[in-house]
């Protein structure tokens, strides 16, 4: 039995997300429905993780099981021949035995795309987030150093529990323009649910003076959602970068 290693990217904007739903489109479900076409049985992907509705990937990565000898260049050529035009095969290799895209995985990045201007972008409306307000470029920076080690990030979780492990490491973050695109990047060893975004629109928050420029650090050590800033639209949102 082969494990394979495959990396895709896609636009999630026609999508309930990765994960395969019984009564919604998701991306997990129509890779296993092109695979299993191509390598003429069932088979079952096990992504990296997890995104939800009207979230998009520039790199993913996925395992999967086949005892198909189909080289991984042709099982590339044929996926992307059968896949709808918002979602790519990039990369497929052999992976060693026992290899998990999930749990195998050492970080992740994630960027969160702004079209920051008074009249919308026709070519992005559903790949970045449409702020028409100005933007303290500066003072999101200096918010954004606060994040990055170690912390509980419970004020940044939607769904965090008196038993869950809310604590994470952030390597870097940062926010860069260029005109009137604005770009959010933050990598760590992993994300809580709807973090980042929570992440980005307490940044907003703090362009805008609702939350002063030093906040942040206030913010995690509440250790409650409520004292964060906004959720930011999924439509930013990418999985950039995955790191094993």
């Amino acid at each position: 039995m082969r494990t394979l290693k495959m990396t895709i990217a896609y636009r999630g904007t026609r999508y309930h997300g990765f994960q395969r739903q019984p009564n919604a489109m998701t991306i997990q479900g129509e890779l296993e429905k092109q695979l299993s076409r191509v390598l003429n049985g069932p088979v079952t992907v096990y992504g990296c993780s997890r995104t939800d509705t009207g979230v998009h990937a520039n790199q993913f990565c996925l395992h999967l099981h086949t005892e198909r000898q189909i080289r991984c260049k042709n099982l590339v050529r044929a996926m992307n021949g059968y896949l709808p035009d918002d979602i790519s095969v990039l990369g497929c290799e052999d992976a060693p035995e026992g290899f998990h895209a999930r749990f195998d995985c050492k970080g992740k990045e994630y960027l969160y795309r702004i079209h920051n201007h008074e009249s919308k972008n026709p070519f992005a409306t559903d790949l970045a987030y449409h702020y028409r307000r100005p933007m303290d470029i500066e003072k999101m920076r200096h918010a954004a150093q606060a994040v990055v080690g170690t912390h509980d990030f419970r004020s940044f979780c939607a769904q965090a529990t008196d038993q869950s492990n809310t604590v994470r490491t952030i390597y870097a973050a940062a926010v860069e323009q260029n005109g009137d695109d604005v770009r959010v990047l933050i990598s760590g060893d992993g994300f809580l649910y709807n973090m980042v975004r929570i992440f980005v629109g307490t940044l907003l928050d703090i362009s805008e003076g609702v939350f002063p420029a030093d906040a942040m650090r206030e913010i995690l050590a509440a250790r409650n959602r409520l004292a964060a800033g906004r959720t930011a639209m999924a439509h930013g949102l990418y999985l950039n970068r995955v790191f094993y």
